[in-house]
């Protein structure tokens, strides 16, 4: 968070709500490359935990991911013994898959997206949006009381925090434009015209 002193600047409260509204961001962008478009991407698996050797191990860390095919997971690990625990951990995920076990590599062929599973996936993506709406406000809020503080104790003067609330809102309106305009792409990728 930011202390706001005499001097500060529009431009210098900006550059500090920047860091702040890019996690949130960054955020969403983690989220809504998990959410199933019709495409594989290593990210729809990558981060589900295994029960595996007596705890919970997220599937990166227990061998090589890959998407050689639109439709094809392919998963390597590294230990052979863990096979049979990664295929079972992967059966009961929420991804809804039965994952096929040769021996050596795990492949999960992907079914084609039924049109209520597309709307479910939909929903799911007004949810993470709305999350990350959540998020910028809150950080907003956060600012807007470390503003409305320094100008209580005079810190600023009420012209130098009305400029601040302006960039704040500004900024904060810019942000969840970019969010909805990320949301509005991937909703194109899972319901193509």
């Amino acid at each position: 968070m930011i202390s706001i002193n005499t001097d500060i600047s529009p431009k210098s409260f900006e550059l500090a709500i920047k860091p702040e509204m890019e996690k949130a961001i960054d955020h969403l962008l983690k989220e809504l490359a998990k959410i199933r478009t019709g495409r594989a991407h290593t990210s729809m698996v990558e981060d589900l935990l295994i029960d595996v050797y007596g705890s919970n191990m997220r599937v990166k860390e227990l061998g090589l991911i890959s998407a050689p095919e639109a439709d094809l997971i392919v998963i390597q690990p590294w230990d052979k013994s863990v096979i049979k625990d990664l295929e079972r951990g992967l059966a009961a995920s929420e991804l809804g898959v039965t994952p096929a076990n040769d021996g050596n590599i795990i492949r999960i062929q992907l079914p084609q997206i039924s049109h209520a599973r597309r709307e479910e996936l939909c929903k799911l993506l007004g949810k993470k949006l709305e999350d990350c709406r959540t998020s910028v406000r809150n950080i907003r809020k956060e600012f807007q009381n470390s503003v409305r503080t320094a100008e209580k104790n005079k810190i600023v003067s009420e012209d130098v925090a009305k400029k601040l609330l302006t960039t704040l809102q500004n900024s904060t309106d810019s942000y969840i434009a970019k969010a909805e305009e990320l949301a509005a792409k991937k909703e194109t990728e899972i319901k193509p015209s």
